[in-house]
């Protein structure tokens, strides 16, 4: 079953072309990479879907009550560690769907926060302030964030960029969980070793759709080059405009 349709989406950012007329479907249960050459659309693609986008033409079809259900991971350096907010205060953030802006956390919720915590190596640290952590303890309360929203659908933008081994590792072993668990899961991601080894689906990208499909059949020479020949035409900006076939 479809969760996801892409139907002919096109993506501006700052009012420069970023995704042109990508169409597809992310499948209910399914695990996703999005990778491509830098200045592909990767981070946009995966705004217009998470909502934080307006497509500049075409549309994000998602399935009856979906919006409710995603959780969405933005790169690390949209955060602003420079708020004096505490380990668990940022993953509580997760649950707001359940106590919107005005009502306590409860203890139930509390109690799934000091779990999330758990669960991404970072017990004993919720009263530390995020300013303090490492980029590895960030990412692993990122996680924790999702964790509690226990959404339906999880959105990764570069969530391995400049973080440890190790933590990449107990990460990645996070994101089998989920698809254990039936959930969606689609990723930008750049190291195309770590996609072969873990996703079993990939799009590739190159502000058009190169190849979607299974990893081992887009993650070919062929279309590899295409992508490359592809980023070399783009001049430094390209203006939002159709293109020739």
């Amino acid at each position: 079953m479809s969760l996801i349709n892409l139907r002919n989406l096109t993506v501006s950012y700052r009012g420069y072309l970023a995704v042109h007329q990508v169409s597809g479907a992310f499948e209910a249960g399914s695990l996703t990479a999005i990778v491509g050459p830098n200045g592909a659309g990767k981070s946009s693609l995966l705004g217009a879907i998470a909502g934080q986008l307006v497509p500049a033409e075409g549309e994000v079809a998602l399935a009856s009550g979906l919006r409710q259900r995603m959780a969405w991971l933005p790169q690390q350096t949209l955060v602003d560690r420079s708020v004096p907010l505490e380990v668990a205060d940022l993953v509580a953030l997760g649950t707001w769907a359940k106590t919107g802006s005005t009502r306590a956390v409860t203890s139930a919720l509390q109690s799934r926060v000091d779990a999330a915590l758990d669960a991404v190596g970072l017990a004993g640290l919720q009263r530390r302030l995020i300013v303090e952590l490492s980029a590895g303890q960030l990412q692993r309360a990122l996680f924790a964030r999702v964790l509690v929203q226990d959404a339906q659908v999880i959105l990764l933008d570069e969530p391995f960029n400049a973080i440890d081994a190790r933590t990449t590792a107990d990460l990645l072993a996070l994101v089998a969980r989920w698809h254990a668990q039936a959930r969606t899961v689609i990723a930008v991601l750049h190291d195309l070793d770590q996609v072969r080894a873990n996703f079993s689906r990939t799009l590739l990208l190159a502000r058009r759709c190169i190849a979607w499909g299974p990893t081992a059949e887009v993650l070919d020479a062929e279309h590899l080059l295409k992508a490359r020949r592809m980023a070399e035409c783009w001049g430094a900006d390209a203006p939002l405009r159709k293109e020739a076939a």
